[in-house]
């Protein structure tokens, strides 16, 4: 019986021992950050808070740090996810409410390694994975920009996160698994201006935060692929940011990138949604440089191949969807679906219309497509909504009749699928 004792104790002592040494490199790994480098020196301090108000345009930071109707800055957004609501905090100078009390370093602190002031580890909501790629500089630069704004007082609102997502300490094992942090370095083979662009990308752009999938742990998969995925919480598809030609921007040229993030339309498609409100937010603030860049870098991503799902519309389908093409979209998208001019987009081959899912094209079609004001495009043409004209067999119809038709080679969409997207819009 002695030895029974023993042997189970030892077994106990060992397991115990085990845990002990998971846990703490569990804490060391998910909690380790990267010092990086020390504040830049600035000879010209109004320059830097123009530079950094272009970065937090770029980053769209006002997207999610100002809610609607409110001071800009200061906090209040919500932040739809499948493991509850986040609140964008308030990033104004105010010392009790804001970051008046952060440093530059504790401000670099945050980008780079997702860590609060007091050392709180961040929900990835807030893009670190992407922002620690940002240079010691532009993260400089963009905090002596926030410094720069009023401050509000507004005390920032509370996460709703479901259990256990509520706890950080689940965080030491997120980034165990899914985070490093890294400063951008370029890349010898490449040009300056294709260096530039996967910067603005991968970094402050933060792209990959939308155009990737994420995982059942909230993880972007392939961020350097960016293949495209659902937006969580959004009901938004991200289309492919590489070169399929189908679903992509193989058909597309820099140019036509630039164009898209400057203006908002192009004659390939025009920017609805959530990249509707990137681009009048963000993106059209971009150089001409920095905009082609970002072209030159998009169309040097390789294609990746995307699982379509469903099947081909009936021939019954596709004959009452061309019936309904003729009546209510031929007059504006001609009747071999080429479109005319950039005002009313190409449906063959448009990218939006081919995607895997159907969401994004049955949401313009049931609520109508709306392109952003613009410096370049301050008077865009729109597209009625048609929700309550047609039905959901209807717009089913034709819209699998525009996904199977001059060339295109989508999936037929369902009556159901109309139905989920006109009670979750």
């Amino acid at each position: 019986m002695k030895w029974l004792l023993k042997w189970v104790g030892n077994v106990v002592f060992g397991v115990g021992a085990l845990c002990v040494l998971v846990g703490l490199a569990l804490f060391f790994f998910g909690t380790r950050e990267d010092a990086g480098p020390p504040p830049v020196a600035v000879s010209d301090p109004q320059a830097q808070i123009e530079r950094g108000r272009d970065l937090a345009r770029l980053g769209n930071c006002a997207a999610c740090h100002t809610v609607r109707g409110g001071a800009t800055y200061a906090g209040g957004t919500p932040v739809p996810t499948p493991f509850g609501t986040l609140y964008g905090p308030n990033i104004t100078p105010d010392e009790q409410t804001g970051i008046g009390r952060w440093s530059s370093d504790d401000f670099w602190r945050a980008l780079h390694n997702g860590k609060g002031r007091d050392g709180e580890l961040l929900y990835p909501a807030f893009p670190y994975p992407q922002y620690t790629r940002m240079s010691r500089a532009d993260a400089d630069a963009l905090y002596a920009y926030l410094r720069s704004v009023p401050a509000v007082r507004q005390e920032s609102r509370a996460h709703e996160l479901e259990w256990p997502y509520n706890r950080r300490a689940l965080l030491e094992f997120w980034r165990l698994l899914y985070f490093r942090p890294g400063v951008h370095e370029n890349e010898a083979d490449q040009s300056a201006q294709w260096n530039r662009g996967r910067y603005l990308v991968e970094g402050p752009g933060h792209c990959a935060a939308c155009h990737a999938p994420r995982n059942s742990m909230g993880a972007s998969v392939d961020a350097r692929g960016l293949p495209g995925g659902m937006i969580d919480g959004l009901g938004w598809y991200a289309p492919p940011l590489n070169a399929n030609a189908d679903i992509g921007l193989g058909r597309w040229s820099a140019e036509d990138v630039a164009a898209l993030l400057r203006s908002g339309r192009t004659p390939h498609a025009v920017a609805n949604g959530p990249m509707a409100e990137v681009v009048s937010g963000s993106t059209q603030y971009l150089s001409d440089a920095d905009a082609l860049a970002i072209g030159v870098y998009l169309k040097s991503l390789p294609a990746t191949d995307t699982p379509r799902a469903g099947s081909a519309a009936s021939n019954a389908a596709m004959t009452q969807g061309g019936r309904l093409y003729t009546q209510h979209c031929a007059q504006c998208h001609q009747a071999d679906g080429r479109g005319r001019d950039a005002a009313w987009p190409a449906l063959a081959g448009n990218a939006t219309v081919t995607a895997p899912s159907a969401v994004n094209a049955i949401r313009v079609v049931l609520d109508g497509g709306f392109g952003p004001a613009t410096q370049l495009e301050p008077r865009p043409h729109g597209m009625p909504p048609f929700g309550q004209m047609l039905g959901d067999n209807d717009i089913a119809a034709v819209l699998s009749y525009v996904r199977g038709s001059w060339g295109n080679k989508a999936s037929a969409v369902t009556a159901q699928e109309v139905q989920r997207a006109r009670a979750s819009r």
